[in-house]
């Protein structure tokens, strides 16, 4: 399995990251060792989906420190070194939370903090695990069906996370179970992670699978060819809302109308208990030349202006079901106050 986010020690310490702007084309390692080019590297999406923002962020202090000893900075330069890496990504909470979560331990030194990453890359694996266990169990429940098929958006395989997988970990269980039909992959405009890295994952784990463009999503599952839709999550808000790849609420339309599950997979560090609801998501908008471009030619009008928002917000009362390690919740069905007590665990 190949292994998104991993830190070295030697030949000097690092982290190292699968470049997956250049997948499939060519399989690309990033060596980090400065904020600068962490910083980089989130933001061009060389590493990117929510988990592995976790571990590059723990990850990311540690590199920061190391920085900080060799180039003598004070504790308030440390600190803006930090949050850089911390705010490089808005609208992906785990981000912030993988420092957040390593942070208080600066004082006691880098072993202490690498300790604390090393520990939320390790839970992190366990979590995709059962997650996708508890997901395959409560799909194929609902469906009542011995093989499904499935649409899924974007990435969310071990390339999205530090091993496994989230909703791309559920596909992969079904299929280990032989309960997987057939796998419908959005290509995921404008940068195309389903085309270029779910695709890529799929082939390596022997799954079938198409490619569609992400405008074909609807009409799919709305013709009967699949029975579910499964997704990840960026940021998952008290009241079940959830933040993901721009288009994934169209899938959740789409499966309202027809009645079949729309399933939201993410490890519990996702869940953001302290933002009520969708409305309080920071939508990123990223370069609009991404919409207007592609593979580096112009393909709008030199007057036409890009709108790139990278995420959507999917309504609570769309989701069927939200899966976490620590179990199933059904958003669409559950009271708020119920449903809050069930998320928070």
């Amino acid at each position: 399995m190949v292994l998104a986010v991993e830190w070295l020690d030697s030949p000097r310490p690092m982290i190292r990251l699968i470049d997956q702007t250049r997948l499939p084309e060519a399989e690309v390692m990033l060596e980090v060792t400065t904020v600068d080019a962490l910083v980089d590297a989130i933001s061009t999406l060389a590493v990117r989906g929510a988990p592995a923002l976790g571990a590059v962020g723990a990850l990311g202090v540690v590199v920061a420190m190391l920085q900080a000893e060799t180039e003598g900075w004070d504790e308030a330069t440390l600190a803006a070194q930090v949050d850089r890496v911390r705010d490089a990504r808005p609208t992906a909470v785990n981000l912030a939370w993988g420092v957040d979560r390593v942070r208080p331990a600066i004082p006691m030194g880098v072993a202490a903090v690498l300790a604390e990453a090393r520990a939320l890359i390790a839970e992190d694996g366990a979590a995709n695990r059962e997650l996708s266990r508890l997901g395959a169990d409560w799909i194929l429940a609902r469906t009542g069906k011995e093989r499904v098929r499935v649409v899924t958006h974007c990435n969310t395989g071990a390339l999205a996370t530090t091993a496994w997988g989230t909703a791309y970990g559920i596909i992969h269980e079904l299929h280990d179970r032989g309960a997987l039909e057939m796998v419908y992959a959005d290509e995921t405009r404008p940068l195309l992670q389903g085309a270029r890295l779910t695709s890529w994952e799929l082939t390596q784990d022997g799954i079938d699978h198409v490619v569609q463009v992400d405008g074909a999503a609807s009409s799919t599952i709305l013709r009967g060819l699949v029975d579910v839709a499964i997704i990840g999550a960026d940021r998952i808000t008290a009241n079940g809302d959830t933040a993901n790849k721009v288009g994934s609420v169209a899938l959740a339309l789409a499966c309202r109308r027809a009645g079949i599950p729309f399933v939201v997979a993410a490890p519990f560090s996702t869940v953001d208990l302290g933002t009520p609801t969708g409305a309080e998501i920071v939508i990123e908008e990223r370069d609009p030349t991404e919409v207007t471009a592609f593979g580096g030619r112009r393909t709008a009008p030199p007057e036409a202006i890009g709108f790139n928002p990278a995420f959507d917000v999917t309504p609570h009362d769309l989701i069927s079901a939200v899966v976490t390690e620590r179990g199933v919740v059904e958003p669409a069905t559950t009271p708020h106050p119920e449903l809050l007590a069930r998320i928070a665990g």
